[in-house]
């Protein structure tokens, strides 16, 4: 099968070194799922409120979707949007995509109009997955919204009640006989963070990703008794992957769905169900933290927490064992590849004051200066990684790859670290401008296009201000074009557009100019600054 348009491969030698290491072992995802089916069937692979799955129940209906799919006119390498809660229906579609070498594009539960059309549109998407209602917000209602600004989307797909659309109960068809992907090929495409724009699309093969499925799962210490709450959305990577629920399917062992993080919701769930992993963004981990004081016995399964998407403060991380009866675990990676985690065997200080090292030993990790030049450990710079699961190139995108990639294929992450002996990082912030909202990745570039769209906005600049709970979150400084505006106005003008929720600015700053750099730049640096500062003297 040749491969995906728009994929940037791995250099021929390094995919045989690959192979050889035993990283890459030629199987698809689908057939990952087949084979444990086959080595336990009756097994319960997934908790989905009152539902349980058995994981011959799961494969059997990845293979009737892939029929229904197939029936749909969708074949290998067609992209399909998946936006679905976190039900089991995700797992069925995305295996049943997986079996029919189409490509699923992770979005999530809170995008909107604006990034589901972009989606759409720039993946060619032949279909669009969607529940019928979750959170009281009707999906149905945004799928409509995107047929009319994407009239080459043929299908819409709901996990519910349909309406005019195609329900996916009936795509369960007789199970059909077909070619599969290759391994090697392009088995999704995952969103970026992104600093500038839109999210970028990463294409992600059967081989690098089980690698690091794999491997995760072992560092975890995930086996058959391996009970994993899937408390944050369920497409995002790190609950995907690091080890999450594939990393659990590998092993054997049994996914809950949570529909929400909230302890409420949850720790009834731990209990009920003997959780024994988890994984939580930093200001979730402190919501748990504050709430388990009452509830400690809930927790009693509970093995290992697992915290990343943001830096985890060390004066937070060193609560986690004393207060919630459980091993602290802190993960820092990416869904372009790299992926890091403390291990049972580190030190207090190693747990609590850096987010780990990198999986594999062929993971190749530089810290670098601003010309590139490498820097002793210790020294803080910018991170690049090249190696077995970090991708060579975004999807479609050769004008960002060229400046995202070095030459020799090195990904330049954005990110800021301090590398010890040890190889472990401790991450102190972003090159690029980007804001960390708890783990939501918010590109200042995207959110200053739709508020320049406002008639009355002359400018606008989207910076990170300080936040206890969440780390950062969004403040906008905007300079009118004389005509009055309140932030309230702003504030709807985005929702109107379709913006995600999480992306609305936190905070709205009106200001007659912004101060320059040098070189006539805006000078983010100074109004991060400024904000800080209002923000200290209302304390």
């Amino acid at each position: 099968m040749s491969q995906l348009t728009g994929f940037t491969p791995w250099p021929e030698q390094d995919a045989q070194r690959y192979r050889e290491l035993g990283y890459w072992t030629g199987e698809t995802l689908g057939a990952m799922l087949q084979r444990k089916a086959g080595e336990h069937p009756d097994r319960i692979a997934i908790v989905c409120g009152k539902r349980r799955w058995s994981y011959a129940e799961l494969d059997a209906k990845a293979d009737q979707l892939a029929a229904g799919f197939a029936r749909l006119g969708i074949g290998a390498q067609d992209r399909v949007v998946v936006q679905l809660p976190n039900v089991a229906e995700f797992f069925s579609v995305c295996f049943g995509l997986f079996r029919l070498g189409a490509l699923p594009v992770f979005a999530l539960p809170a995008h909107r109009r604006a990034e589901i059309s972009h989606f759409c549109r720039f993946a060619d998407a032949k279909a669009y997955v969607i529940a019928d209602l979750d959170g009281g917000f009707d999906y149905r209602t945004l799928a409509r919204e995107v047929q009319a600004e994407v009239p080459t989307l043929r299908h819409v797909v709901v996990a519910g009640e349909a309406a005019e659309f195609t329900a996916l109960a009936d795509l369960h068809d007789t199970p059909i006989e077909l070619a599969g992907p290759s391994a090697g090929g392009v088995a999704f495409l995952q969103l970026s963070g992104g600093s500038t724009g839109l999210p970028k699309l990463i294409p992600r093969t059967h081989d690098d990703y089980l690698y690091s499925v794999r491997a995760s799962a072992e560092i975890c210490g995930l086996d058959q008794d391996a009970v994993y709450l899937c408390a944050l959305p369920v497409a995002h990577n790190f609950p995907l992957s690091s080890p999450g629920t594939l990393g659990v399917l590998h092993a054997g062992g049994r996914i809950v769905l949570a529909r929400r993080p909230s302890p409420d919701e949850v720790f009834p769930l731990i209990g009920t169900e003997g959780v024994t992993i988890t994984a939580l963004v930093p200001p979730l981990a402190m919501v748990w933290l504050d709430s388990a004081r009452q509830r400690r016995p809930e927790l009693k399964t509970l093995k290992l927490l697992q915290v990343g998407g943001a830096k985890f403060g060390a004066e937070v991380a060193c609560r986690v064992l004393p207060e919630l009866g459980c091993r602290l675990q802190q993960v820092f990676g990416m869904a372009e590849g790299l992926v890091n985690y403390t291990r049972p065997e580190d030190s207090d200080e190693l747990l609590h004051h850096t987010q780990g090292r990198a999986i594999s030993p062929h993971d190749e990790v530089r810290v670098v200066d601003d010309e590139d030049r490498d820097l002793p450990d210790g020294e803080l710079g910018h991170l690049l990684t090249r190696g077995p699961y970090t991708i060579r190139g975004y999807y479609l995108a050769d004008e960002h790859n060229a400046r995202a990639f070095t030459t020799d294929g090195y990904y330049r992450t954005g990110d800021l670290v301090r590398r010890l002996p040890s190889g472990h990082l401790t991450v102190e912030g972003r090159a690029k401008d980007q804001i960390n909202r708890g783990g939501d990745k918010v590109a200042a570039e995207e959110v200053e296009n739709h508020l320049l769209a406002h008639p009355a906005v002359h400018d606008a600049a989207l910076v990170a201000m300080p936040d206890a709970y969440l780390g950062e979150r969004s403040c906008a400084f905007i300079v009118t074009r004389g005509d009055p505006l309140r932030p309230v106005e702003l504030m709807r003008f985005l929702r109107e557009r379709g913006v995600a929720q999480y992306k609305i600015p936190d905070r709205i700053e009106f200001v007659t100019e912004f101060p320059k750099t040098g070189v006539g730049k805006v000078n983010k640096r100074a109004l991060r600054e400024r904000i800080a500062e209002l923000i200290a003297a209302t304390d």
